[in-house]
């Protein structure tokens, strides 16, 4: 075995052991939650980040993502800071060097789960969009939006945090080819679903995973 194929052994190991953690830990947050908060379709709302001053300073205390997220999740999890980014985007930071931030400056409906270093993940680029060519690689998409009862939303809703599923039909071709949100390095596509991939194949990176992964 080669190097270059021991490192991405490496990288493999560490991204898959920390998306089933992840997992499993903010699903127990949820599960805690409800216990003293009642059904997450009640206290689930989807909240905005924090808000900038004229020369585009965060205002602190001024996200209700922050805040939201300080009550009903941040006291199940071993978090070792939370903060927001200068475009408001809220981040939150794990004990074992991961992350979780929002996607946009104004929802808690989609979230990036990063295994490993989100700046070096970003490398520098705009927190409010994440780089599509992050995506799949070393920011892998969620979505907590319990409370819609739609068919676009079938695999969200009544859940707590699951990866990326909006529109899905079902099929696990779709996950790969679906030319909005499928797992692919073609041009119009967002990646969504290279998650729900991973998580299909028993938190495990299949051999015709697209992209190598890192942290």
């Amino acid at each position: 075995m080669t190097l270059p194929s021991i490192i991405q052994k490496n990288n493999n190991q560490v991204v898959e052991a920390r998306l089933k953690k992840f997992y499993s830990a903010i699903n127990q947050a949820v599960i805690m939650a409800e216990k003293d908060y009642g059904d997450k379709k009640v206290w689930y709302q989807d909240l905005a980040g924090a808000k900038l001053d004229g020369e585009g300073n965060v205002i602190e205390g001024s996200s209700e993502a922050e805040a939201w997220f300080r009550k009903y999740l941040a006291p199940y999890m071993k978090i070792t800071k939370i903060e927001s980014s200068s475009s408001g985007v809220l981040i939150v930071y794990f004990a074992d060097g991961s992350a979780l931030r929002t996607r946009r400056g104004d929802s808690t409906r989609d979230w990036d789960f990063f295994p490993g270093n989100v700046k070096k993940c970003l490398k520098g680029q705009e927190f409010a969009n994440v780089a599509r060519n992050s995506v799949g690689k070393c920011a892998f998409p969620f979505n907590f939006y319990p409370a819609v009862n739609s068919e676009k939303w079938t695999y969200h809703y009544n859940k707590g945090f699951e990866p990326y599923k909006f529109s899905w039909d079902g099929s696990i071709d779709t996950l790969f080819k679906d030319g909005n949100y499928g797992c692919n390095s073609s041009a119009g596509s967002w990646r969504q679903y290279c998650t729900a991939i991973i998580q299909m194949n028993g938190w495990k990176i299949p051999k015709n995973y697209p992209f190598k992964v890192s942290y």
